[in-house]
């Protein structure tokens, strides 16, 4: 596998290694907290489709590939905190999903070795958004020294909040009737986390862009044309009362992605 990229902006360049594409952006130099996510998009802007079994959507296997899931795996390497979803534990307990970041994966060993290096915990931490507190609560919530905290709105079950507090970790109130962005990442800076990586899905995008907290958002573009209904793309919910503006950080063209149709690599700074 040809494990080279072409620099395209800010500056185009000679090509380059993909290992290290992503640690390169130095995250965690950025002003803190700093709140960036990632997703893989189809042509047509899918990052879902509907899953075979007719239940629920599923991430198109038509546009998985290793070398973004490489980049994702540097993303997350360099997070303080990681953002979930009641969801994500949910699947996880019935074997639909999998560890966020696979630093016990012998691919990415250079990747543990890179967060000892800087003295971080072999996990981030992470971070379960639930108005519910619906979700089982895994071994993996705090494996490795991990620690989590869930966010939840405001009036939770106080025998549900004290079996979660018991078992994974503190829940906080950010919000009146829903998870309130602004507040969860106010709360977040003032536990001492400065790099905060959405791995959640759209509509956790749409809180933080509602919230004015998301800083970066990384995207790899698939040269596939997926179709199909439900549409499922990175953000879902209401219409934005303003729209939000992005300014390009940097773009990468992949050759070798999707059996050599090639993909793009993007990241874009909010304005």
């Amino acid at each position: 596998m040809d494990d080279f990229v072409i620099p395209l902006y800010p500056e185009a360049g000679e090509k380059r290694p993909l290992p290290n594409l992503y640690l390169d952006h130095n995250i965690r130099q950025e002003k803190q907290p700093f709140v960036y996510a990632n997703f893989v998009v189809s042509l047509d802007g899918r990052i879902a489709i509907p899953h075979p079994s007719g239940q629920g959507l599923t991430v198109p296997k038509a546009i998985v590939n290793e070398r973004d899931w490489r980049l994702f795996q540097e993303l997350a390497a360099q997070a303080d905190l990681i953002i979930s979803s009641g969801r994500y534990l949910r699947d996880w307990a019935d074997g639909r999903a999998q560890e966020i970041l696979q630093t016990d994966d012998p691919r990415f060993a250079d990747l543990r070795r890179w967060r000892e290096e800087q003295d971080l915990k072999p996990q981030p931490d992470i971070a379960i958004i639930s108005g519910s507190l619906d979700f089982p609560i895994p071994d993996v919530l705090t494996s490795n020294g991990r620690h989590a905290i869930i966010f939840t709105s405001a009036n939770p079950d106080p025998k549900r909040v004290a079996e979660i507090e018991a078992q994974a970790g503190q829940v906080f109130i950010v919000g009146e009737e829903a998870v309130d962005g602004q507040q969860m990442v106010h709360k977040m800076g003032e536990l001492g986390y400065q790099t905060v990586y959405s791995a959640a899905g759209p509509r956790i995008l749409h809180m933080l862009l509602t919230g004015g907290v998301l800083d970066r958002l990384y995207l790899t573009h698939a040269s596939r044309i997926l179709g199909g209904s439900p549409f499922a793309s990175v953000v879902e919910g209401g219409v934005l009362g303003t729209a939000v503006n992005f300014q390009l950080h940097s773009l990468t063209f992949d050759p070798a992605g999707l059996d050599g149709l090639g993909q793009l690599f993007l990241a874009y700074n909010r304005v």
